[in-house]
């Protein structure tokens, strides 16, 4: 039975692709999440940093530099779980803008992407 109109979704087995995919990065962004929470961590408990920052902006700098990296990488785990859902309920690389399939370049670069190319670049 072949069919001529566009596909919808993906495959079950492609669905499970991305599945790895976004797993994959999931442990990854967790990773460099916990890192950067032992950077702060330590930069917290070490005397020697309350002193230095006293004296020296820097470690304030650097502070707020790996807090706001902290913050991204949560940001980006948030995206990545939801991603995981929209595999589950089998509307992953769906764009939410056009309704049409994103193409699995840019699912394979962005995986936690929403909009496809068309989307994202077209005015509002």
């Amino acid at each position: 039975m072949a069919s001529t109109k566009a596909k919808t979704r993906y495959s079950d087995e492609e669905l499970e692709e991305f599945r790895q995919l976004l797993e994959k990065k999931l442990v990854a962004a967790r990773d460099q999440l916990d890192y950067y929470k032992m950077q702060l961590l330590e930069m917290t408990d070490n005397p020697d940093a309350k002193v230095k920052s006293l004296e020296d902006g820097a470690g304030s700098a650097e502070r707020e530099r790996i807090a706001q990296l902290a913050s991204r990488q949560e940001s980006l785990i948030v995206h990545l779980e939801n991603a995981l859902l929209r595999v589950e309920n089998k509307v992953y690389g769906i764009c939410r803008k056009t309704g049409k399939l994103i193409s699995k370049e840019r699912l394979r670069a962005v995986p936690h992407a929403t909009l496809s190319i068309e989307a994202k670049t077209s005015r509002p």
